[in-house]
């Protein structure tokens, strides 16, 4: 079991930025149109900003007034899929035989967004980069709580997915729309996660109306006090103390 406080969070999807939206959104949760719609992300310089996809543009916009006025700001970057419509392109451009970007290169492997956040704060923390499965948030909190236990005195945690290309439907199923969330997790017991085994016979479906990222906003929105989450063999258990 670790313990832990969410200090300040935010969220962003298409139609979805502010708490308040989100709040309607979990207490009436539909799925939204992805559209082209990309989050506001004017901080940054211009020669930067055209360098980012949606998915390092979602990261960034829920992630840097998280980070505001804090120095030394371990990140947790996780997502399942990553950039998965510049992979999309750059295979596209193999099967044309086509030469490819160096630039769309460096850009799509997955600790990519790591970098630039690096680089654009000038930041030189411990930062990680995950892809797990379904249960990547839970990975990125344990992650997170183990910076937090060696000293950190607050941890980023950023999970953020983007639409995949159509081609990748029949294989990609759980992302209904492009969506971000940060956490800033500091020490304390306002939450506690805790993970048990569940034999075959207590295993069930994986697939859920949302993922797990946004069914825990939800929770966070609507002060929810618990929440479990099964996927394959483990049990999340989520406690809210306060």
């Amino acid at each position: 079991m670790i313990k832990f406080n969410i200090a300040q969070w935010r969220a962003w999807a298409p139609g979805l930025s502010t708490a308040e939206d989100w709040q309607q959104w979990s207490q009436h949760p539909t799925q939204v149109d992805s559209g082209d719609e990309a989050p506001d992300v004017s901080f940054l310089p211009a020669m930067h900003r055209r360098r980012l996809s949606r998915l390092a543009r979602m990261a960034f916009s829920v992630g840097w007034p998280l980070a505001e006025d804090r120095e030394h700001l371990p990140l947790v970057f996780v997502s399942r899929h990553g950039e998965t419509p510049r992979t999309f392109e750059i295979l596209s451009d193999l099967a044309a035989n086509q030469p490819l970007s160096p630039t769309q290169f460096s850009l799509s492997v997955h600790n990519a967004v790591i970098g630039l956040w690096s680089i654009l704060r000038g930041e030189t923390s411990e930062m990680t980069a995950l892809a797990a499965a379904g249960d990547g948030l839970e990975h990125g909190v344990f992650e997170a709580a183990a910076m937090l236990a060696t000293g950190a005195s607050a941890v980023l945690l950023v999970v953020t997915e983007e639409s995949p290309p159509g081609a990748y439907a029949p294989w990609i199923d759980d992302v209904p729309f492009p969506y971000a969330l940060g956490l800033l997790l500091t020490a304390g017991d306002d939450w506690q996660l805790s993970l048990t085994s569940l034999s075959p016979e207590q295993q069930g479906p994986t697939h859920s109306d949302w993922p797990h990222a946004l069914n825990f906003l939800r929770a966070l929105s609507t002060q929810q006090s618990a929440l479990q989450h099964p996927w394959k063999s483990r049990l999340w258990n989520w406690q809210r103390n306060h």
